[in-house]
């Protein structure tokens, strides 16, 4: 599989492509929200001189971004067997466990906004937890970048922060359960393959605290009940995203029960082909 790695920062869209990093002055809209992705970068690359190595690392180092224009991001939920199971758990003392075995194994999957653009931090910031949940853990997912034709052109990592004790007490309760200040990390860049990713694709997630490991597990993605198209497909049955979005596809990387994040985490997501997505936590306080 070949594939462009697109990095947004604050100057310019870096862009690594076969051992060789080149800069392009472009919006981040216009740039990614096309059909045909990898080729037409492809195409944009001729002509240009690379830039040093030093050059491009140092920008990746003072100047990164999170890979996100205008998009809007969603999430899809319970698409692993893993991730059924974590929910049933949770919602046992208000009764909606039954929902979750219900929505598992029905045609219609589970689909729910998570956050703006500006509620998203990219790799080596801040996410945040809320003050007042007392149940909290990451959920490292692949997530998927669909153009405005409802094409998947890209992949990056994401962190789709989640307060299980919110969404425990009840299922109505999703949104403030998901959607909150910093309550998702994307990055480090958008994956653009000249082929969908094969599905031995690995999710890593390691969870430190004061450097020591507290969870460390890993997943093929082959593991999801459901194909990255079906859920685009039913995304945009009733949605346009005119600049394209971004579609998180779940997770069975679920700590035990008696974990809960706790202010200076440090949680470390990776999965092949794309890098690594580095997030330290905090709790939101206004």
């Amino acid at each position: 599989m070949n594939s462009i790695r697109i990095y947004k920062t604050t100057t310019t869209l870096l862009i690594a492509y076969q051992e060789q990093y080149y800069t392009v002055i472009a919006g981040w809209n216009e740039f990614v929200n096309r059909e045909g992705l990898y080729q037409r970068v492809v195409e944009d690359l001729k002509g240009l001189s690379p830039v040093e190595k030093s050059v491009a690392e140092k920008i990746l180092a003072t100047s990164l971004q999170p890979p996100i224009g205008s998009q809007e991001v969603w999430a899809a939920g319970v698409t692993y067997y893993r991730s059924r199971t974590a929910r049933m758990e949770e919602s046992e003392v208000s009764g909606g466990a039954t929902f979750y075995d219900k929505v598992y194994v029905a045609e219609r999957p589970e689909l729910f906004f998570k956050a703006t653009p500006h509620r998203v931090a990219g790799h080596g910031q801040t996410v945040y937890i809320r003050e007042d949940s007392s149940w909290d853990v990451p959920e490292p997912e692949l997530t998927l970048f669909i153009s405005s034709k409802g094409t998947i052109e890209g992949y990056t990592i994401g962190n789709d922060m989640s307060s299980r004790s919110i969404e425990g007490e009840n299922p109505l309760y999703l949104p403030q359960a998901k959607v909150y200040e910093k309550c998702a990390g994307l990055g480090p860049c958008l994956m653009v393959p000249d082929k969908p990713v094969p599905p031995d694709t690995i999710i890593r997630m390691a969870i430190y605290r004061n450097n020591e490991v507290q969870y460390s597990d890993s997943v093929p993605i082959s593991q999801m009940k459901r194909s990255h198209q079906e859920l685009v497909d039913f995304l945009y049955r009733g949605c346009a995203f005119p600049d394209g979005c971004f579609l998180m596809t779940g997770t069975c990387l679920v700590p035990d029960n008696s974990f809960t994040l706790q202010d200076n985490d440090r949680v470390e997501i990776s999965i092949d082909h794309i890098g690594q997505l580095v997030n330290e936590v905090q709790t939101y306080r206004l």
